[in-house]
């Protein structure tokens, strides 16, 4: 799988002549992106979570009296099946102490999400795939980055379906405070690779609806079984606060 992945990845270099990458967020405003927070219906930037300063997104909780399991997702206006997505993010603030401790220094990139205008109020996570970032908790303690989680799916890692809710990449164990490139090439799916500092660290297939984690779902959405070849993107808020910068895609199913 890995030799694989590396010819895949020669492909979209050899071919990105023939598509054009697209900045998907102008550094002035969230104009194309929406927020869903737990609690809350779609649309509804509760405490001003989500903002833009300084030419960045940040995450952040000044507004906040308590977190409340306020998981928030900033959703991107438009849907992708084959694509390239670029990033840099970095972890930069506070983290919120009356969240779960799972959540320092930690976040995500939403992918193949459930139209996120289909979450209901009262959904905790959407039905997607997430990378997930982290960052170094203790010295020399390894807390690798670009991992997978599903909420509310599966994948087929190594062969097999995986009943994991989270695959480990290999990456390296970076600090907070850094700005780390994030990159997804995704095709449909059939091949989903994770890539951080231009580096490899993690691939997968065949993303399905199924698994746990997500809670209070319609079930006319949640259907087990059904593949995720297309979705929504979302940048994650779970009570650390980050910074992201840089937002491309190449969508891949377009030549040009």
């Amino acid at each position: 799988m890995r030799l694989l992945g590396v010819l895949i990845l020669a492909l979209v270099v050899c071919s990105c002549s023939a598509t054009k990458e697209k900045s998907i967020f102008n550094g002035k405003n969230l104009d194309g992106w929406t927020p869903k927070i737990h609690h809350h219906e779609y649309g509804d930037n509760y405490a001003n979570t989500f903002r833009v300063e300084d030419g960045l997104i940040k995450v952040r909780y000044d507004g906040y009296d308590h977190f409340n399991e306020r998981y928030g997702h900033l959703f991107y206006k438009t849907p992708y099946s084959h694509f390239h997505l670029t990033l840099e993010y970095r972890f930069n603030g506070i983290w919120r102490e009356d969240a779960p401790s799972y959540t320092h220094l930690n976040s995500g990139v939403m992918f193949h999400s459930q139209d996120p205008a289909t979450i209901l109020k009262e959904q905790d996570w959407p039905i997607s795939v997430e990378m997930q970032l982290l960052a170094e908790e203790k010295p020399g303690v390894p807390r690798p980055t670009g991992n997978m989680c599903s909420p509310g799916t599966d994948v087929v890692y190594q062969g097999q379906k995986d009943p994991r809710h989270c695959i480990d990449s290999r990456s390296k164990t970076y600090k907070p405070d850094e700005w780390i490139r994030a990159e997804l090439i995704v095709y449909g799916d059939s091949l989903v690779q994770h890539l951080i500092n231009g580096e490899v660290v993690l691939e997968y297939t065949k993303p399905t609806i199924g698994g746990g984690v997500v809670n209070g779902a319609d079930p006319k959405i949640f259907i087990p079984g059904k593949p995720l070849t297309s979705g929504y993107i979302g940048l994650q808020s779970e009570g650390q606060e980050i910074d992201f910068r840089n937002i491309t895609i190449r969508d891949l199913s377009k030549k040009r």
